[in-house]
């Protein structure tokens, strides 16, 4: 039994000196592969990549728009036809060129607007009559109606206004002439108008005797101290200026 126990006992020293004896190995093993990893590995540089120029895209050609074929052609207007004029529409356009403010007035008022017509704050009665004193001087040749507005410093839309009215109560006549390449009138005196002023305050109109007074008769206006004493009496006033 004691020798079987240190036969086993020898087994086992042997077999522990063979491991250790690998364990030697071992780490001699390991030693010289860890002083392999230890070598400092030289980074060999990357390789230096190429610039690459980037090349200029190459030039398209200019592809110049064609104008597109005129499909329509051109139409020319063709110029309208003139219309004539009938005989009876040229007089009427040639009245309307001829046209004078008178007659543009005589459309636009009335008969009695025209002989009512009065300016205000002019004795109407008495500026007639400096027209007919005026009128008279020209006698026949009468005058040209923009002359006489002027000396009587009237308007023309007033004066021709008083033209109508002259002319409906028959006291001038107005003839229609073209002076300077303008329509326009020339007044002529038809008739003096009657005036009541060179009778105001006469005594005749008030004699009471006047139905027994006669040429040849007994009371006479030749022999009157009535009509004497008022003709004295008229040529002592201060004539007034016109």
């Amino acid at each position: 039994m004691a020798k079987k126990k240190d036969s086993l006992i020898d087994e086992a020293e042997k077999i522990k000196a063979e491991l250790d004896e690998l364990k030697r190995k071992k780490k001699i093993i390991d030693s010289s592969l860890a002083k392999k990893t230890t070598k400092k590995v030289e980074a060999k540089p990357a390789k230096k990549t190429k610039k690459v120029e980037a090349k200029p895209a190459k030039k398209t050609k200019k592809v110049e728009a064609k104008p597109a074929k005129k499909t329509t052609k051109k139409v020319e207007a063709k110029p309208e036809k003139v219309k004539k004029l009938t005989k009876k529409e040229l007089e009427e356009i040639k009245k309307e060129e001829e046209k004078t403010l008178e007659e543009e007035l005589e459309e636009q008022l009335s008969d009695k607007e025209i002989e009512n017509f009065k300016i205000e704050k002019v004795d109407m009665e008495r500026l007639t009559n400096k027209v007919c004193d005026i009128l008279v001087e020209h006698e026949s040749n009468g005058m040209f109606q923009s002359e006489l507005w002027k000396k009587l410093k009237l308007t023309s839309r007033d004066g021709s206004r008083l033209a109508l009215k002259l002319e409906r109560m028959g006291t001038i006549t107005r003839d229609k002439l073209l002076e300077n390449n303008r329509w326009t009138y020339k007044l002529i005196l038809k008739k003096t108008p009657i005036s009541t002023q060179s009778i105001v305050n006469a005594p005749c109109l008030v004699c009471p005797v006047e139905q027994k007074c006669s040429l040849e008769g007994e009371i006479s206006p030749r022999s009157c101290q009535f009509i004497e004493d008022w003709v004295i009496l008229e040529m002592k006033k201060p004539v007034k200026t016109k």
